[in-house]
């Protein structure tokens, strides 16, 4: 399958065009030799492609989806430091992530920033500080795609607290209000309910020993409970922020009930990946958004042990699916599913456009229909593993 050769670039679709024979994913159903108007950015029409009309671009067949969105990208964290005691500047790895990201066919993305001071396994963190990333992913120009933050809080983590508060104090009024997700990432709980993970992934991931790091983990959780008032006070802080609307408020590993009860009460809006099914059937009962991991579908299992993403999306238990860690998989994750016989095509599209899109509050893009953004990508689906053939982002903001 090809496309045809046309005067303008992936990065620089036109306000005005017009996209023929194309295998087009609608909400509901497939058009399998389909039209797109795009006039001003925005999606005007969708349907059949009439005999002899012409187009601006033949996709040839091609499967046509929404741009994806992404509710949950840490890979920026991760290019800034791309192994233990390199860093590189943020502004390089922003450009290079970019890249990465249209090229999985991503058009809306959400960066994870941490604002802590240790990582996740309870390390200094060696990559730029939040508020470096922060202004790099708010200031960078051009724009390719459009790039959001996801402020990822370490509630037991008293400076990360602080410079929360600044940012969110500083930013202003939002047409859409910033996603903020709590965590805690503390042995014997959560991700890491079993010390044995993160021991693991102290040793493959920051090369230490067995012994330094089971003493590691054994003083983290010696230590957990000196930050239980931090923790208490970030939790109300937060629930406050997300009564009032001024945060879209998500909680990052909840493992049961309680844990959801405890975030619906806070009111937040999504459950960000529930470790067990029990969590996700809770997520579910209060109406919230629950956003899983696109690698876990890949991989048929959890990295860390926990509850297998292909199955809550069986279960019909997940709104979302974010590609965390790895951009490709998103994509790769929706046909999975279809291949595994867990959903259909429709549905497994909308998990990584319109049901991302809606989890973060977005209501203008996810959607191949009128009125929506023309984010839209291009792919070949017929083969093992999907590819992206084209990406056309809209105007980014």
């Amino acid at each position: 399958m090809s496309v045809q050769s046309v005067s303008w670039t992936a990065a620089e679709a036109p306000e005005n065009y017009v996209l023929g024979h194309v295998r087009a994913v609608l909400d509901d159903r497939l058009v399998d030799d389909a039209r797109i108007v795009v006039r001003d950015g925005l999606i005007q029409q969708v349907g059949p492609h009439p005999p002899g009309s012409a187009a601006d671009l033949d996709g040839s067949g091609l499967t046509c989806i929404a741009g994806l969105v992404d509710a949950h990208n840490d890979r920026l964290s991760r290019a800034c430091r791309p192994r233990p005691g390199a860093s590189v500047p943020v502004e390089f790895a922003f450009q290079s992530v970019e890249a990465e990201l249209l090229a999985a066919g991503i058009t809306t993305a959400y960066h994870g920033v941490a604002f802590q001071a240790l990582s996740a396994v309870g390390i200094p963190i060696e990559s730029p500080t939040a508020g470096a990333v922060h202004e790099v992913i708010r200031h960078a120009r051009p724009r390719r795609l459009d790039h959001r933050i996801l402020h990822r809080l370490d509630v037991r983590c008293p400076t990360g607290l602080s410079e929360l508060r600044t940012r969110l104090d500083t930013q202003g009024t939002q047409a859409v209000a910033p996603l903020v997700s709590h965590e805690d990432h503390t042995p014997g709980q959560g991700q890491y309910a079993d010390p044995a993970t993160m021991r693991r992934w102290l040793v493959e991931a920051e090369s230490m020993t067995p012994e330094r790091a089971a003493e590691h983990v054994e003083r983290l959780r010696a230590e957990r409970d000196d930050h239980l008032h931090i923790r208490d006070s970030t939790l109300g802080w937060l629930g406050e922020l997300a009564a009032d609307g001024r945060v879209r408020l998500a909680g990052h590993d909840p493992a049961t009930r309680a844990d959801v009860s405890a975030l619906a009460q806070r009111h937040g809006s999504i459950a960000e990946f529930p470790t067990t099914l029990e969590a996700a059937e809770a997520a579910r009962d209060h109406g919230l958004h629950v956003v899983a991991g696109a690698p876990n579908v890949v991989l048929g299992r959890s990295h860390s042990g926990n509850v297998s993403a292909a199955r809550l999306v069986e279960a019909g238990l997940v709104t979302a699916l974010t590609s965390d860690y790895l951009p490709s998989a998103l994509l790769a994750a929706g046909t999975e599913l279809v291949r595994l016989g867990f959903t259909s095509l429709p549905k497994a599209v909308a998990l990584i456009t319109a049901g991302a899109a809606e989890a973060v509050g977005l209501t203008d893009r996810g959607r191949l229909a009128p009125g929506r953004r023309a984010d839209i990508v291009l792919a070949d689906v017929s083969g093992r593993w999907p590819a992206v053939r084209r990406t056309l982002p809209a105007a980014a903001p």
